[in-house]
């Protein structure tokens, strides 16, 4: 699973589930969530990811650079600026993935994470605040 998460609007608004991590996979939850949030090139947008090796990759760095996009690496080792990537993985494994298991097949996945991502996004309790003018998107993922 990949999950690209707006910080500040605190909405997944990009997704993948796939059975392998390969940088055509976080492509293309990073391609949702750009075509989501459609950011602007005047406004400052930064993404967040661990040191990943589909994170470093030349292709995702140079679709960052043509979108505009500011990378942001945590340290080695560290997790504290991934607690946001750590908080809602954690949530969708014990709200979904655990409560449910075992899956079948990744269609049955792919149709639960989407109705688990419209009830983050829409209602659960926490409220997100509306976009802003500065946009900043987390990427968080989770193999």
């Amino acid at each position: 699973m990949a999950f690209v998460v707006d910080v500040y609007a605190r909405r997944i608004v990009g997704w993948r589930v796939s059975s392998s991590t390969t940088t055509d996979f976080f492509l293309d939850a990073l391609e949702q969530a750009l075509y989501a949030r459609q950011p602007e090139r005047d406004r400052s947008v930064v993404i967040h990811s661990d040191r990943g090796s589909q994170y470093v990759s030349i292709r995702y760095s140079e679709r960052l650079a043509e979108a505009g996009v500011e990378p942001s690496f945590g340290s080695k080792g560290d997790s504290y600026d991934n607690a946001l990537a750590e908080t809602s993985n954690g949530l969708y494994k014990g709200e979904l993935i655990h409560r449910r298991a075992p899956w079948k097949t990744k269609e049955s996945l792919e149709l639960a994470t989407l109705e688990w991502v419209s009830w983050f996004n829409h209602h659960r309790l926490l409220e997100p605040t509306e976009p802003g003018p500065i946009q900043v998107a987390y990427q968080v993922a989770n193999g």
